[in-house]
Order: structure tokens, then sequence, then C-alpha cells
């Protein structure tokens, strides 16, 4: 694999594309890490660069005028650019981390992902939240609970009323499901396994947009367990991921689980991981009182700062089983976008059936 091998002693020379909210966000974890250096912005918008350049930034126009050391991006433009920055930079023959979702479409995912495999490179999806301690804590908790029967999960938080005063946040493709609902398949996917079928309600009801403001949602996963899940921008609650958390600075912490995990043997709440199981011998029935035992303390990090020191350990040769894969990121689309097909036709979607050009409109 191209950059193998390379002195992982020396920080990866790295550029970001794209110098908006998120971009911004992989500059300063990159600027902080001693694994990677930070070698220009790629930004195409002229204002933009002015803003950057006058912050003291690095910035550039084109992938083209990116200093000739780099070995690595990381692609933060808008959903709809990200086939063509990740394909500009695996053709300049660079590692490659695309913020998620990894494509517009099931086709262009599936094209990026070929041509990292034809060139030997790295490619990975900006699925983040699998790099805190706690979800990486969960894939090894569940199997502590034998069987797993299902899982329920609600994510509802309010955004105000300006986030929608941009034209293209009330269009198709920019209502829950297109920009939250992946994280929340990405981070069940890499806890309890492949989900296979969805179908979603959608409603439009509250804000009155064309797209909806709230989606319940209902899955199938390869190993026979069955999830729900509700979604909603215009529902306030302090159950989301953000919330449970902390994680984002701009989003006001609650500290409240929004998942629950529900095995033959026990149960888990997440992201706590405080789990209910086994009081006394015989069998566990409901005539009988759950142990419950608080989850552990964990390590705060900030999981975009994980993610690009692994990322740099991958391109320095190291294995790694948390990074989300082109492949997980693929997989992660392929039920996001089953998920809003399901809403539009009123019928169940399974893997599989997703049109390799449909993008979620």
């Amino acid at each position: 694999m191209a950059n193998r091998g390379r002195d992982v002693s020396v920080p990866l020379p790295l550029c970001v594309v794209g110098g908006g909210a998120i971009g911004m966000r992989h500059v300063e974890v990159s600027q902080g890490s001693e694994q990677v250096r930070l070698t220009a912005i790629v930004e195409p918008f002229e204002q933009r660069r002015k803003e950057l350049d006058a912050m003291g930034f690095p910035v550039v126009a084109e992938t083209a005028d990116v200093p000739g050391d780099t070995l690595a991006a990381i692609v933060a433009t808008p959903t709809p650019a990200h086939f063509e920055s990740a394909t500009a930079a695996l053709d300049k023959g660079w590692a490659v981390i695309v913020e998620k979702p990894v494509a517009a479409t099931l086709d262009e995912a599936r094209a990026l992902l070929a041509a990292a495999n034809d060139k030997g490179l790295p490619l990975f999806t900006g699925h983040h939240r699998r790099c805190h301690p706690f979800s990486q804590a969960a894939r090894n908790a569940v199997g502590n609970l034998g069987d797993v029967v299902g899982v329920q999960g609600l994510w509802s938080l309010r955004k105000h009323d300006s986030y929608y005063d941009v034209d293209w946040r009330r269009r198709p493709g920019a209502g829950p499901l297109m920009t939250n609902l992946s994280h929340e398949i990405d981070l069940m996917r890499f806890i309890l396994g492949d989900l296979i079928e969805v179908v979603a309600l959608t409603s439009s009801a509250r804000r009155g947009f064309q797209i909806e403001d709230t989606a319940a949602l209902a899955f199938r996963f390869a190993n026979g367990a069955l999830g729900s899940f509700l979604i909603s921008d215009a529902g306030v609650s302090p159950w989301a991921f953000e919330a449970a958390c902390g994680e984002n600075p701009a989003i006001a912490s609650s500290g409240q689980d929004y998942i629950r995990i529900i095995g033959a043997e026990g149960a888990l709440e997440f992201p706590s991981l405080t789990a209910w199981g086994r009081s006394g011998p015989g069998e566990i029935e409901w005539s009988k009182p759950h142990l419950r035992t608080g989850g552990p303390d964990f390590k705060r990090v900030d999981p975009l700062f994980e993610q690009v020191n692994r990322f740099a350990a991958v391109v320095g040769g190291a294995q790694d089983e948390v990074l989300c894969t082109g492949r997980d990121g693929i997989a992660a689309l392929e039920m996001t976008l089953a998920a809003a097909l399901s809403g539009k036709i009123g019928k169940p979607v399974a893997a599989g059936e997703v049109p390799g050009g449909y993008n979620g409109t």
C-alpha cells in the first residue's frame, strides 16, 4: 500500500480540502497533533481563501497547488463535491479520509473505493464517533448480553430557527435523515453488526418544510436483531449522542443515555455503558430483579483528534480496527439512502435495493 514504510517518527504531511466549519475542525486537530503536519487548506472560493489567508493559514485554490511533499488529505467539502475532491486526492497518490457520507450516491462511493484499491491507497470515511473510548467499549460489552434481541434509539435535538435561513437546508436531502442519521447507522453497525433492511415513516408537520423534520425507523440486522429509532430536529429533548457525551461545544450537554441495547442475558445503556443483568442463579426472567452495574469512567477525548492520529499510524503501516473504512462508509451510506427511499415509497427497503444513482432526494 502506498506510503507504507514511511518514517513514522516524522509527522504525516497532510492537507484539508474544504475550509468550512467541518474543515476547520480538522485543521484545528491537525495543528494540535504531533502525528501530522498541515501543509495546506484547499479552498476554491476566493472570499473564503482571503479570510483564511488573513488568519495566517496556508491556503491554496486547488489540489494541484498543494505542496509536493503532501501524502494525505482529509476531504471536508459539501457532500455533492466529495467524489470530485476525493478522486483528485487519490489521483495525487494521497491516503484519504472523506467526511461522512463517503459520497452522494452509491455509484460514486463504489467508484472511489475501486480507485483507492487500484492505487493501493487507504480510504476512510469520517465516522469519528467510533474513536470515542465508550464506543469501542460498547462493542466489546455487547458480548456480555447474550444473543442481541434489539436496540432502541432516540435522537431529538431542536435546531434553532435561523439554522434554516440557509436555503439548501430546507431542500430535499438536507433533513435529519440525510444529515444526522448516517452517524447513527454507522455507530449501530460498529457495535452490533450489519443492518440489512429498514422501513421509515417521515413527517414535516412541525416545521412545514419540503424536507422531513422527524422520522421513525425500524431496522433489521443480519444477526436477527431488530431496532427502532426516532430522529427529529424539531423536538426538544436531552436524548441525543452529542447531548449524551458533550462532544460538540455548540450543543448543550445532558449526560443522558440515548440508546438501549437488549440481549437474551442482559441490557446495556449507551453511552454510559450502564449494564443490567443477572442478579442470581437460575433463569433470567421477568419476575426477578436485575442487577444494575454502573458504567466505567471514560477518558474524554476529541474524536477527530483521535481519528487523525489513527489515520497517520495506518498510513505508516499500522493496523486499525476502529477507523471507518471506505467499505464501511459505503454500507452506512446504503442504509441511510435506504431509509430516505423507504420514507418516500412507503415500503421496506433492503440492502441491495437502493439504486446506484439515488442521492436521497
